[in-house]
């Protein structure tokens, strides 16, 4: 019941103007591979102190098969997937190129289409300081 309730909330609160639903897109994820626990831990670390991200996931355990000057590599990296806005790719791109021990760090991005709205609203408090609800 407590479910419903709440989905009746928002249902009135969009109604009458007070929230407005996510706008596909506005949030990423991005995805950085690391040599790595420990520049993992602190690049992460980093990102979210520094209002990069909401969240950096850390995945262990992933073989990188890579072409690199000529040569195939195999490598056993771990990797970062960071939660953010749109609007802070290029910030967080710049951020890891500066900090990453890599001559070619991995920033790659997808924008989010959808998802859970308190989680997607979560992450914009986090890094911009308001909700997507209050955007304009």
């Amino acid at each position: 019941m407590p479910v419903l309730f709440a989905f009746l909330r928002r249902i009135v609160a969009m109604a009458e103007g007070q929230v407005r639903p996510y706008t596909s897109g506005a949030a990423s994820m991005a995805f950085v591979s690391v040599p790595n626990i420990e520049v993992a831990k602190k690049l992460a670390s980093d990102i979210v102190k520094n209002k990069l991200a909401a969240c950096v996931n850390i995945i262990p355990q992933v073989t990188s098969v890579y072409e690199w000057e000529g040569k195939i590599n195999e490598d056993s990296e771990l990797l970062l997937m960071i939660k953010t806005m749109t609007s802070k790719v290029e910030e967080l791109s710049e951020f890891v190129r500066k900090n990453h021990p890599y001559e070619v760090a991995e920033v790659i991005s997808a924008q989010i289409d959808k998802g859970n709205p308190p989680y997607l609203d979560w992450i914009s408090k986090t890094v911009l300081g308001e909700t997507v609800s209050e955007k304009d």
